[in-house]
């Protein structure tokens, strides 16, 4: 029998993907974003005992301590979500960008897919943008070019809408809502949502404290919110990511590192980042990559020492691995005590701290 097939038999190591499901009430899946970023419910929980506290969002200051490095995601949403036309018959499509190819070709996600086969042609808006389906690609996305006039990104930003995860039906009042206070590099398709909760006064505070902050960059591809579909763990194939890590990013998480201090990564996505930007010995060197890395249990950290981060999706990869930096066991306690005094879970909804503070 194979170690795979013997960890597939363990319900100690959690390698089977119902071993991360929890029950959530839909009632609390957070619909809409606080206007006052940091005024959400901070579940904080202590990674190795699972004692818990339960604080405001802007209370996260009362925990940094002077040395300790923030890494925070700078990466900006693009409105990536195109509602238009099939020219030759008028039928309603959705274009969903997800990654750029070369110039104007671009990776996407297609609804009704069957509507749209090589050669098909959609209409957006008053028609200054068009595009022309090319092929179809890994998991049923579609290649697709588009045609404009001037800037695509200006075209963009009038035509296209935020591309809110599935479990979000409301309408979104104000784009920025959906994007960091410190966004910077546009290429994502959704939010890294531990951040939305950060003000720039918060950041401040945090800096004035004695806190280092480092910005790294990780593209986020709506692979994020596919669920996993196979019985182990193990056999999950992970989407790619596109990452850098500055010169400046790495020399601030070296320093935490070397002086003993924490570095907390800010979602997880900055700490997908770190991770896979790190040699063994938990060393970064200035980088741009792709990541496909898989966090689970049995993961030994390398530079990563504490998580801000929301409530994420039962039997998603990323309650894996939450549970591999605080336990399987300690999270879904902690998730069924944050259902039980109705956190606002998901993109728009509440935050938590695993840390090593004492609770």
């Amino acid at each position: 029998m194979s170690t795979t097939e013997n960890n597939a038999q363990d319900p100690n190591l959690g390698l089977r993907t119902s071993d991360y499901y929890f029950d959530l009430p839909q009632e609390l899946i957070a619909q809409d974003p606080l206007m006052a970023r940091d005024d959400c419910k901070l579940l904080v929980m202590n990674k190795e005992s699972g004692k818990t506290a339960h604080k405001i969002f802007h209370d996260i200051i009362d925990y940094l301590k002077p040395g300790d490095c923030l890494v925070l995601n700078d990466t900006k949403v693009i409105p990536a979500r195109l509602l238009g036309t099939k020219k030759d018959t008028g039928a309603a499509v959705e274009i969903l960008l997800l990654k750029r190819r070369e110039n104007d070709i671009w990776e996407t996600l297609v609804k009704p897919g069957k509507k749209l086969r090589p050669g098909a042609e959609v209409t957006f808006g008053d028609g200054s943008l068009t595009a022309k389906i090319l092929d179809i690609v890994e998991e049923g996305n579609r290649l697709v070019q588009f045609y404009y006039e001037g800037i695509f990104e200006e075209v963009l930003d009038r035509l296209g809408e935020m591309p809110l995860p599935p479990y979000i039906t409301h309408k979104l009042q104000d784009k920025n809502m959906y994007q960091t206070v410190y966004a910077r590099y546009e290429g994502s398709a959704a939010a890294p949502t531990a951040g939305l909760h950060f003000t720039k006064e918060l950041l401040q505070k945090i800096q004035d404290k004695g806190i280092d902050l480092a910005y790294v960059t990780l593209h986020v591809g709506l692979g994020t919110f596919r669920p996993v579909k196979v019985t182990n763990v193990l056999d999950h194939h992970m989407h790619t990511e596109w990452y850098q890590v500055t010169q400046e990013a790495a020399e601030k998480i070296n320093r935490a590192k070397e002086n003993g201090h924490r570095v907390i990564c800010v979602g997880t996505t900055s700490c997908r980042t770190i991770e896979s930007a790190a040699d063994e010995n938990g060393h970064i060197e200035q980088c741009a990559d792709n990541t496909s890395i898989f966090i689970y249990p049995g993961y030994k950290f390398k530079v990563t020492d504490c998580l801000i981060t929301n409530f994420h999706l039962p039997e998603s990869t990323l309650v894996m691995l939450v549970s591999a930096l605080a336990g399987r066991d300690h999270v879904l306690d902690a998730y069924k005590e944050a259902v039980d005094k109705k956190y606002r879970f998901f993109s728009f909804g509440d935050a938590c701290f695993f840390t090593d503070d004492e609770i």
